[in-house]
């Protein structure tokens, strides 16, 4: 006798009983671009419906989130000046900390994540302080700046800190940081396999984040390196991260797996910009159902290992959850 699997899908209410992974709207965190002013809300033409916000339309959309039950948000900055070292990155005055103040005022329950980096506050665009002998970024250097970045974030009121520039070391110093000033209680979700990739396009136009020269791969790992991408994320873990993460998502989720079946820390995904795009633009041309495929793309990222979405998406994965509740 043959196995009939069939059996158990012909009743639509039998599959829904046997469905083995569900996505929720808290599933997911929602990543907003704040810079300074007031009443800015202008969208990226390389993502549709992506915004550079000034912090008063933030706290707008917050509320709007929370209508769809979306709590989480990631934050990054784009400050006014930059300069070789990201000092506005470094002050408490600057555009990230005083934009968590105010949403936190506004918003006592939002979730905030802090993407910890130094790419769109140097005028050269790289993640750190620059070792002009190599020619690319000084890990070291960097990861002293990154515990004084980590620090103001916490006394801002942030409720969890994500550093995403793949400096060796950064989880350690991060957290040594941040218990010395008393910010034991601070959770860490790690960009700890971020690979350097083609994908990231348009996040770069958003975040007006692109390197001045070069590129990233000295510090970004190679999207070729499977073994390298598991270490990197345990290296994390060993040094104290609460959370792991692989970037970008799609393309990456055999690592995804990988990572989940030799860690049990919680996992995250970003769902990063080009891919959301490309599902965009094959929408609105009509290549594709875009709700369809952006809903089995979310299904994939769960299915993967991703306990996390961080995605461009959320908003519009909420409101169909919504609407189909």
């Amino acid at each position: 006798m043959f196995a009939r699997f069939r059996r158990k899908r012909i009743h639509p209410v039998l599959r829904d009983l046997l469905q083995e992974t569900h996505i929720r709207a808290t599933d997911f965190i929602y990543p907003l671009f704040v810079r300074s002013g007031v009443g800015i809300k202008d969208e990226v033409g390389s993502m549709p419906d992506v915004f550079q916000m000034s912090v008063d339309e933030v706290i707008k959309e917050c509320e709007v989130l929370k209508s769809l039950g979306i709590y989480s948000i990631i934050l990054f900055g784009i400050p006014d000046t930059k300069d070789a070292i990201g000092s506005d990155a470094l002050c408490e005055h600057g555009i990230i900390s005083s934009s968590v103040k105010a949403i936190k005022k506004a918003h006592p329950d939002m979730f905030i994540v802090t993407d910890l980096c130094f790419c769109e506050y140097t005028d050269h665009g790289h993640c750190g302080v620059l070792d002009h002998k190599l020619g690319t970024v000084d890990n070291d250097e960097t990861l002293k700046n990154l515990a004084i970045q980590a620090v103001i974030h916490a006394k801002a009121g942030v409720d969890m800190i994500a550093p995403s520039g793949m400096m060796d070391g950064m989880i350690g110093a991060i957290r040594k940081g941040l218990d010395s000033a008393g910010f034991e209680h601070i959770a860490i979700m790690s960009y700890s396999t971020k690979f350097s990739s083609s994908y990231y396009g348009p996040f770069r136009d958003v975040a007006e984040s692109s390197p001045s020269f070069g590129d990233r791969r000295t510090y970004q790992m190679n999207p070729a390196n499977r073994q390298e991408a598991i270490l990197e994320s345990l290296a994390d873990e060993e040094e104290g991260a609460d959370i792991l993460m692989v970037k970008p998502a799609l393309a990456y989720l055999d690592i995804v797996r990988d990572i989940k079946e030799h860690s049990k820390l919680p996992m995250a995904v970003y769902n990063v910009s080009g891919e959301y795009s490309m599902l965009k633009f094959a929408g609105r041309a009509g290549v594709i159902d875009y709700e369809k495929v952006m809903m089995e793309t979310m299904m994939a990222f769960k299915r993967a290992g991703a306990d996390i979405i961080i995605s461009y998406h959320a908003k519009e994965v909420a409101q169909i959850l919504k609407n189909n509740s």
